[in-house]
């Protein structure tokens, strides 16, 4: 999906040490209202110079893997965990005062703005950044290597796996590639378990009583509250999921074998299409209700047509011009890496940048002429779009209102990537509106974007209990099991012990990204559709809106933009819908013809696991 440094990064936490003694000693005298706004001005000042300097390097680390590059990276997030650090415990001064809105908004934000905290013992701040480097660069230099009978070694890198896992149907090939990629999570097992201490330590300085505390605590809610809430938007979108989940496992027992994959049981991880089994789009050829109908291939639409990674990107700059919104800065297209250099390691992760706070633009992706690379371009600009409309604000008011809507505004916008509009731009012929189009197409997306809600929300689940302490080391890899049965079904397709980490073989927890934002996402962007398709006066069933070319939805939408994170979140999404809870209601309209067609080819089979 997407990383973005000035949200997403490891250690968004904190300015250069040389900068510690500009920030306010604790006052002899009473601090007054005065004093926190010339405080919240100073502390936007500095963490706009220091997150500058540190998206810079995690750019340059990023696009060129090194341990000079990695070493430069944690010198300078160390400094960054040392500057918030300090300011967080400085703006405690101010609690209890009587605030402006936008001052107490500041601190408010300053405080949960942070993956992590860094404890205030310098030798431990050196740890924990030294620890996070290393966690993410294990991952993004993982290749999984074996020799041949002749014993000549051959190694695989993550892109060439998932290739394996999205196009093989060979259950023994499948496992290998799947077995050897989460082989290479083993060595970051006692890095973690440290990571989590020094970072809780952290947490607790500044008055939180965990990491998954201060997360939730970024919420405009309580911890939780927010944990309720989370589960509440689970139960609503659950039974939709659990069709799902009984009609692809009827399917791949076709392929594989009752034996491989029985009913009644979780469906075995290495099937799915997808290494972490989050989204089953890759497999929709053995799970399509109606072979034969009308093409629906955009990938073979976008080699055959000589889509190129310009050609795509541009395509989905246009989408976003055509609402009415800006085009992107010359910049955008001098500085992203579009394609995978030949000379060097780099991350392929694909990610949004506004790497200087200022309109800096940028897309890191190694795209591929494929329908999956052309909609992640879609909502990597979705990400570089509300930079660009709030650029302007302070730093700390430079996000999104909620860091779900970050990356719901792309995933909304591909939601009017119908059949219609690719014909309009030409990438497919006409496509017949009927019965069997419908559901091949409507499966196709549900295969993608309800399959990944739970996993969307185990992540943090588990992620919550480990630094909770509900979750022991002891119990790491266990407990992941627990959950990805739990909630998605699915089982590791050989055993699993805690020499394993599988959880470290999923780009988030390593690089300490926390995840219940996509999960609010796939939520909130039929949110965002159902109130642009309303705004452009649309009347016709949701799943059929396309609001290409409506600048009525485009102002929508500009409108949450703008407020970035300089109001609640429940008042954005009032801007953009209405309404000031998040609510799945309109996920399960869009899926409404699915879900009937579901339940009538579920009917006799053992459902549930």
């Amino acid at each position: 999906m997407i990383r973005h440094p000035s949200l997403l990064s490891t250690v968004r936490v904190a300015c250069a040490a040389a900068l510690l003694s500009a920030l306010p000693a604790a006052a002899q005298s009473k601090p007054t209202a005065a004093d926190a706004k010339q405080f919240a001005e100073r502390v936007n000042s500095d963490l706009k110079r220091l997150w500058v300097k540190q998206s810079t390097a995690e750019w340059i680390k990023s696009t060129y893997i090194t341990d000079d590059t990695e070493r430069n990276a944690a010198s300078i997030n160390e400094e960054v965990l040392a500057y918030m650090n300090q300011a967080i415990k400085d703006s405690r001064r101010f609690e209890g005062l009587k605030l402006d809105a936008d001052t107490a908004r500041t601190i408010h934000l300053l405080k949960v703005s942070s993956a992590i905290a860094a404890p205030s013992d310098a030798q431990k701040r050196a740890d924990l950044a030294a620890i996070a480097a290393k966690l993410e660069g294990l991952y993004g230099k993982g290749k999984y290597c074996k020799k041949d009978n002749a014993g000549k070694e051959s190694c695989k890198d993550l892109g060439e796996l998932e290739d394996v896992l999205s196009t093989s149907r060979n259950y023994d090939e499948l496992l290998d590639a799947w077995r050897g990629w989460h082989s290479i999570s083993q060595p970051m097992r006692p890095l973690y378990e440290r990571f989590v201490a020094l970072g809780n330590e952290g947490a607790k300085e500044i008055g939180f009583a965990n990491i998954g505390d201060l997360w939730k605590s970024a919420y405009d809610m309580s911890p939780d509250a927010f944990e309720k809430d989370t589960q509440r938007l689970w139960q609503q979108v659950k039974p939709l999921y659990d069709d799902l989940h009984c009609y692809v496992r009827g399917q791949l027992a076709k392929k594989y074998g009752a034996d491989k994959v029985p009913a009644g049981k979780p469906i075995p991880a290495h099937l799915l299409g997808n290494m972490w089994s989050q989204e089953w789009a890759n497999i929709y050829p053995l799970v399509e209700p109606y072979p034969g109908q009308a093409s629906l291939d955009v990938t073979a639409a976008l080699k055959s047509q000589g889509y190129d990674p310009i050609k795509m990107v541009k395509t989905g700059e246009s989408f976003f011009t055509s609402l009415g919104l800006k085009p992107l800065p010359q910049t955008f297209w001098e500085r992203s890496q579009f394609t995978k250099p030949r000379d060097r390691e780099v991350v392929c992760h694909a990610s949004a940048w506004d790497v200087t706070f200022n309109n800096d633009l940028r897309i890191k992706m190694c795209i591929k002429p494929t329908e999956e690379d052309l909609v992640t371009i879609h909502h990597e600009l979705g990400h570089d779009y509300y930079f660009t409309y709030y650029y302007q604000l302070p730093v700390l008011f430079q996000a999104g209102a909620n860091d779900g809507f970050h990356e719901a505004i792309g995933d909304a916008i591909t939601l009017s990537i119908t059949p219609a509009y690719l014909k309009q731009i030409g990438l497919l012929k006409d496509v017949p509106k009927n019965e069997k189009n419908l559901i091949n197409l409507q499966l196709k997306d549900a295969l993608e974007k309800v399959a990944f809600l739970p996993f969307g929300l185990l992540i943090d689940q588990w992620r919550w209990d480990v630094f909770s302490g509900k979750t022991a080391p002891a119990d790491y890899n266990k407990a992941w099991w627990a959950l990805r049965q739990k909630y998605q079904g699915v089982a590791p397709p050989v055993a699993r012990t805690e020499q394993d980490f599988d959880p470290g073989a999923k780009y988030h927890v390593p690089a300490n990204v926390p995840y219940t934002r996509y999960f609010l996402a796939r939520i909130l962007q039929f949110q965002f559709h159902k109130a642009m398709c309303e705004a452009a006066g649309y009347k016709g069933p949701l799943h059929e809106c396309s609001v290409f070319g409506n600048k009525e939805a485009g102002k929508r939408l500009q409108a949450m933009l703008e407020l970035g994170a300089s109001k609640p979140w429940q008042e954005a999404l009032f801007a953009m819908t209405g309404q000031r809870q998040m609510d799945a209601t309109p996920l399960i309209e869009y899926f409404s013809p699915l879900r009937q067609w579901l339940q009538q080819q579920n009917k006799g089979q053992t459902c549930g696991w």
